[in-house]
């Protein structure tokens, strides 16, 4: 994908004001295409609007961020991982790169780093150069 093209994005998150937040941000520059509550409806919507990356919070009711991520790989999922999330724990941010993650924003920097961590995402989706 070239990056000056519109990325497509889902969010999850189970806060109504850091899913606005977090579109308000992103939607400025990409397609805010979906939006999830919890990490079934996470799933459902990653598997009909097959976005280029998925924003996904830790703490959600029902099937948190870390499981929905490891379902999202046994379906084969394209979608490139960011989380965000309050937990700054270096064990939670660790786990999020071991399922996949191309990034972790914490959500009291969401302003400042939501952004170049989804640019991060999306530039692992490019092929690599011609060999």
């Amino acid at each position: 994908m070239n990056l000056e093209q519109r990325a497509r994005i889902v969010l999850a998150d189970d806060h109504a004001d850091a899913l606005a937040q977090a579109a308000r941000i992103l939607g400025e520059r990409w397609e805010v295409v979906g939006t999830a509550r919890h990490g079934a409806e996470l799933l459902e919507t990653v598997a009909r609007l097959d976005p280029d990356v998925v924003v996904l919070d830790i703490a959600m009711p029902g099937m948190d961020g870390f499981e929905a991520a490891r379902r999202l790989q046994g379906m084969h999922c394209r979608s490139r991982l960011v989380f965000l999330t309050v937990w700054e724990d270096p064990d939670y941010r660790a786990e999020a790169i071991r399922l996949g993650a191309d990034g972790y924003v914490a959500k009291a920097q969401l302003a400042s780093d939501l952004v170049p961590a989804v640019l991060v995402a999306l530039q692992h989706q490019l092929p690599g150069p011609a060999t």
